[in-house]
């Protein structure tokens, strides 16, 4: 009885904890970078749904942008159609982007809200084609080389984003977007997202990821970097500590903050709950990047 007591009397504690938080973000706009293993592991896909239910109880908007590079290979392999990549970097034809549409807002996006709504939260699956959200041109990759329709996002309309929020509802954001010409294009999602959050002035924008965060040493989790400003990021690309597949994924913190967004927050999506002990503990379990002289 007395430990029972004790166990209550924590759960009361980490509540009060989360005053503070609750009381400086309620009303805010948090944009969730949905992607890697808790898009695909059932429990920590449950864990994000919860969290993602409780911002949106507790006062928070919640808006959703999700990945699907997995799913889009697997399809294209039951299609017998491989996958071309450049640099990681896939060549999408007009058929593979039919196929990213497919499955990004057809089975992913609809799933997400299934879930959603599942624990009571009035969601919507969109793309950036639904009232012309993402209108995008042709993104050419580094070396200047054509990846087919692979679209970089040329202006971020928030209309229905806005409608949809000021109505309560949780937006499911598909990275896909249109041109001028009503062609389809495929989005890298963690560009989406930070255009998206930029848009919306979102205070906070969160990527899972598969990773501890901003590691100085990427075989060391204990090298994170629990906080860095965008002066510090920018020298640690440069000097070669922040380099591979974490450059982009900085580069899109950095490109949050110079679209106006509060702090971007690079998260262990294996970790249960890993949102809401972000946004709601004192130390926090990821990175946080901000404009901040000092953090």
């Amino acid at each position: 009885m007395k430990h029972q007591m004790e166990t209550e009397i924590l759960k009361a504690e980490v509540l009060i904890e989360a005053i503070p938080y609750i009381r400086r973000f309620a009303g805010s706009i948090v944009v969730v970078k949905y992607g890697g293993s808790a898009m695909v592991d059932e429990n920590l896909k449950k864990s994000v749904i919860q969290d993602i239910a409780m911002l949106k109880y507790i006062g928070l908007k919640p808006v959703v942008v999700h990945g699907g590079g997995k799913e889009i290979t697997s399809l294209l392999d039951r299609l017998g159609k491989k996958s071309e990549f450049l640099d990681g970097l896939r060549v999408t034809d007009e058929e593979t982007a039919q196929v990213a549409e497919m499955v990004l807002s057809g089975s992913i996006a609809k799933a997400l809200v299934d879930e959603l709504e599942g624990v009571g939260i009035k969601a919507v699956g969109i793309s950036g084609k639904d009232g012309r959200t993402m209108l995008c041109s042709k993104k050419l990759d580094e070396k200047g080389r054509d990846l087919g329709f692979v679209g970089q996002i040329d202006k971020v309309d928030t209309s229905l984003l806005d409608t949809l929020l000021a109505n309560n509802f949780v937006p499911v954001v598909s990275p896909v977007g249109v041109d001028g010409m009503g062609n389809t294009y495929n989005i890298n999602a963690d560009y989406a997202a930070s255009a998206v959050a930029g848009a919306l002035s979102a205070q906070k924008l969160m990527f899972l990821t598969d990773v501890e965060g901003i590691l100085k040493d990427k075989d060391d989790p204990a090298s994170i970097l629990r906080s860095l400003n965008k002066g510090q990021a920018l020298a640690y690309i440069a000097d070669g500590t922040i380099k591979g597949g974490m450059i982009p994924k900085v580069q899109c913190c950095i490109d949050g903050l110079e679209k106006g967004v509060e702090s971007v927050h690079v998260l262990d999506g294996r970790v249960s709950h890993a949102i809401l002990l972000e946004i709601f503990t004192t130390k926090g379990i990821g990175t946080m990047v901000t404009d901040k002289e000092s953090v």
